[in-house]
C-alpha cells in the first residue's frame, strides 16, 4: 500500500498504453545506475563494525551463498538495501508500472543468481558475490562500477575468482576453463 501511494504521489502511470521498446531500455539503464548507487553505498554503510554486528552480520550468516539468503536479512537492512534501491529509479523516472514490474523481476533474479553458488551458462556471473561473503570487504556493488571507481574491489581483481569473473557461453564448467593453481591444491 505504501508503494502504491508512493507511485500514485511521483505520477507512475497505471494505463494500458505501454511505453516504447526504446523508452524502457533508456528507463532499465538509469534503474540499474541508480540501483548500483543506492546499493553500493547502502551495503558498504552496513559493513560499518556499528552497523554490520546488529544488523547485516544476520545476511552474512551463510559464507558459502544460495539463492535463498539473497533476501536473507535483518529489517532494517531489508527496507535500505534490498527495497530502496532498486525502486528510486522507478519513483525518480515516474515510470510505467509495467516497466517497474519489469525492472523488479530483473532486480530479484539477479540477486538470486548473484547468491546462487553456482557459475551457469548464459547468466551474470556469482564470483564477485561469492567473494565477497567470503572475504566480507570487497564487492559492495551490483554492477562493480563504484567499487572499481572506490577501488573496495582489489583484492577480488587480483583473485582467481576475478579471472572466472565472466559470462559463460557455453557448456564448460569455468573452473575447467580456468582451474585452480596445481600448487595451491597439493597445501
Amino acid at each position: 500500500m505504501l508503494f502504491y501511494r508512493l507511485f500514485v504521489w511521483r505520477g507512475v502511470e497505471f494505463t494500458p498504453e505501454l511505453p516504447t521498446f526504446q523508452w524502457v531500455m533508456v528507463e532499465l539503464i538509469v534503474f540499474s545506475l541508480v540501483e548500483e548507487l543506492g546499493f553500493y553505498y547502502s551495503h558498504r554503510m552496513l559493513h560499518h563494525p556499528a552497523l554490520y554486528k546488529h544488523v547485516h552480520k544476520v545476511h552474512h550468516e551463510w559464507n558459502a551463498p544460495i539463492s535463498v539468503i539473497s533476501l536473507y536479512a535483518h529489517p532494517v537492512e531489508h527496507i535500505l538495501s534490498n527495497m530502496l534501491p532498486p525502486l528510486l529509479g522507478p519513483l525518480l523516472m515516474g515510470s510505467h508500472i509495467a516497466t517497474v514490474w519489469l525492472w523488479f523481476i530483473i532486480a530479484l533474479f539477479s540477486s538470486i543468481v548473484a547468491h546462487c553458488g553456482y557459475h551457469m551458462p548464459f547468466l551474470p556471473s556469482p564470483e564477485a558475490h561469492d567473494f565477497h561473503h567470503q572475504k566480507f570487504i570487497n564487492n559492495f556493488g551490483v554492477l562493480g562500477v563504484l567499487d572499481r571507481l572506490h577501488g573496495t574491489d582489489n583484492l577480488f581483481r587480483a583473485s582467481k575468482a576475478y579471472q572466472r569473473h565472466f559470462l559463460l557461453l557455453c557448456w564448460t564448467p569455468v573452473t575447467q576453463q580456468v582451474p585452480d593453481d596445481p600448487k595451491l591444491k597439493s597445501k
